[in-house]
């Protein structure tokens, strides 16, 4: 196979994983322009088309699904062989493809991003922020981050982060215009902000244990969302009670009294957040690397003892 050839194909299957030629254009160091040259000219040397492209969307035709199928995990193997290569001669390097809920990506890798790169500069990190749960190896993703109890039984689970608490808050003026609920039963008298589940579309009901006794309720408010910082501000804003997981931004509120906790007998605890990839790849050294950087492994002892201190 000749060098264009090679990278007629790595462009193709590029723009298929990630459905748009502007992220495919950035991922590679081409310009969209030099990229839809590229693809044009793959199809004319095959003589078919392989791409259906409107101004809003890029897919592939049957015949650019068959190829894509074919080629894709020729290419990424190539790049693990390349990436293995890198770690024999004593570094990590190749890209890292990273596919990661909203939550992990601000509380996890956001603030270790110039962390890892000075480590390790020749990983080009490519995270995708998907809260809908997504298929990590029908995606070509080389890891993904869940929560616990979202991560599929045939991967390999690195833990993240401890076990989290789910609870209900509103803010001081919503509770003193509407009552305080007692039981989650009481729920039903009060406004709520509704979660949308992204995977599957469905409004989430809130789940309570006390004393081994679960429930669920299916409540009703003023607004639905499938972002979180926009639930938070809704419940900042007095619209009504938020059930949520104790992440920072709740935790600011609660100590700055912004929100206060309600049915707290009533909360449950979920799994924490754990990165997870297929059993039958093995963890490449830039992944491997990733993982350390997120778990504070390459931190001086002394550091990681001040972190966990915190």
């Amino acid at each position: 196979m000749r060098g264009a050839e090679f990278a007629e194909l790595k462009a193709f299957v590029a723009v298929v994983e990630r459905a748009s030629f502007a992220r495919a254009a950035e991922h590679l160091g081409l310009s969209p322009s030099a990229l839809s040259q590229t693809i044009r000219q793959l199809e004319a040397r095959l003589g078919v088309r392989l791409l259906n492209r409107t101004t809003r969307s890029v897919a592939p035709t049957a015949a650019g699904a068959q190829l894509h199928e074919r080629m894709a995990p020729l290419m990424h193997d190539m790049d693990d062989a390349v990436a293995e290569a890198s770690a024999a001669a004593g570094r990590a390097g190749g890209t890292l493809r990273i596919n990661t809920l909203g939550m992990a990506a601000r509380q996890l890798i956001a603030p270790r991003l110039a962390r890892f790169h000075r480590a390790h500069p020749e990983v080009v990190l490519d995270i995708v922020v998907d809260d809908a749960l997504s298929d990590v190896v029908a995606g070509r993703f080389d890891a993904g981050i869940r929560v616990g109890e979202r991560v599929e039984k045939d991967m390999i689970a690195v833990r993240l982060t401890p076990d989290v608490k789910m609870i209900a808050l509103a803010s001081t003026d919503y509770l003193a215009s509407h009552g305080t609920p007692r039981t989650p039963a009481d729920l039903h008298q009060h406004h709520c902000i509704n979660w949308r589940l992204q995977a599957d579309g469905r409004v989430y009901r809130w789940p309570f244990e006390k004393r081994g006794k679960r429930q669920e309720v299916a409540v009703h408010g003023p607004l639905t969302t499938n972002h979180a910082h926009t639930g938070l501000a809704a419940a900042l804003q007095g619209l009504g009670v938020l059930y949520a997981f104790d992440h920072e931004g709740i935790a600011e509120a609660l100590q700055r009294k912004q929100l206060v906790q309600v049915l707290a007998d009533w909360s449950i605890t979920r799994p924490g957040l754990f990165l997870y990839y297929p059993h039958r790849r093995h963890a490449q050294p830039a992944l491997s690397a990733f993982i350390d950087c997120l778990l504070d492994k390459d931190l001086p002892a002394r550091q990681r003892g001040a972190k966990a201190a915190n």
